[in-house]
């Protein structure tokens, strides 16, 4: 009765296996709500039964296991650091099947032989040129890929020597590539949950604050009508990676009249009339435009990093790259629920 159709009573998993070993495959996989309840019966053994209010005891071993880097998705808040460290008693690392040297070889000699038996047809061997290319092959599916390709080969090849040309035949085109995988593609994503699209807008976004703040200082200088240093160190960041800059270049750059012309008296080369002048410093408008759209965009990803982190600012501040102390402000700023 504890759900509709829950007629006969059910004993789960750990009640079933007290006092013997239950196997959890790919655990880094486990949503975060079912991470909590493991935990309570990892530390004290309790256990309470769907609908019900009782608690039961048990005393298992547990066996995890994941493709995942747990401490990765730990740092992503994706596994609880509690579970990890109480999973992580006797760890034990299995290498990838293309770190296993002669092994390659000797596993499909196996699989080969099972799969003459299951077909009742004479085992597939290989040559040695063919055994080298099995050894040097990534193997990106590991062992269920080699079992597959093994099983491909001794049905569907009459020769049972089987050449290294015969070999490629069956391995994937784009097997040795290293290419780095596509972040919508990949499970930590980017891990952190945003798609390309965002990732190049955040891009874009910061190159669009050093555009308009390199407009504000080509229209600081130009009103004034002279280098004013104090303007240069302000706006000293823009200039850091630019090839050959020094700070000393701020206090050696000349100043220029109000003609336009270095009182050291040397002309530019490039010096502009009124009217080109007039043309350069009629940026204001266009300044204050940005500033707003800047404003737009700035609050939208704060918006949408809320949101994805559940209105939680600690994490959502780290998705954005400021402190929590920041994003306090820019809320209050810009006035965001949450």
């Amino acid at each position: 009765g504890s759900f509709t159709g829950a007629i006969d009573a059910r004993k789960g998993y750990f009640e079933v296996t007290n006092g013997g070993t239950i196997f959890l495959d790919e655990i880094g996989e486990m949503p975060l709500g079912t991470q909590a309840r493991l935990l309570r019966v990892l530390e004290n053994g309790d256990f309470i039964r769907v609908g019900s209010s009782k608690v039961q005891k048990t005393d298992v071993r547990v066996v995890a296991a994941t493709n995942m880097n747990l401490l990765q998705a730990v740092q992503a808040r994706k596994f609880r650091e509690d579970l990890y460290y109480r999973l992580n008693t006797v760890p034990i690392f299995v290498p990838p099947l293309r770190e296993r040297g002669d092994d390659i070889e000797l596993l499909f000699r196996k699989f080969a032989d099972d799969f003459s038996e299951k077909y009742r047809i004479k085992p597939a061997r290989l040559s040695e040129s063919a055994k080298k290319l099995l050894i040097s092959f990534r193997w990106p599916g590991n062992i269920r890929q080699l079992k597959n390709i093994a099983e491909q080969i001794s049905v569907l090849e009459y020769e049972r020597d089987i050449s290294a040309d015969t070999l490629r035949n069956y391995l994937p085109k784009d097997g040795e590539s290293t290419l780095p995988s596509l972040i919508g593609g990949s499970s930590m994503a980017g891990s952190d949950g945003y798609s390309e699209r965002d990732l190049l807008y955040k891009v874009l976004f910061d190159l669009k604050k050093d555009v308009k703040e390199l407009k504000q200082l080509v229209f600081e200088l130009l009103s004034k009508g002279v280098a004013d240093k104090d303007a240069l160190h302000t706006h000293k960041n823009l200039f850091e990676e630019v090839q050959g800059w020094t700070p000393g270049l701020i206090e050696s750059s000349p100043a220029y009249d109000s003609n336009g012309y270095a009182t050291s008296g040397n002309t530019p080369s490039n010096y502009q009339d009124e009217e080109e002048t007039e043309d350069v410093l009629d940026i204001t408008h266009e300044t204050a435009d940005e500033s707003l759209s800047l404003m737009h965009n700035e609050k939208e990803m704060i918006i949408k990093a809320l949101k994805k982190n559940g209105n939680r600012r600690k994490p959502a501040a780290d998705d954005l790259g400021i402190s929590e102390r920041t994003l306090y402000r820019k809320i209050k700023e810009y006035d965001i629920d949450g």
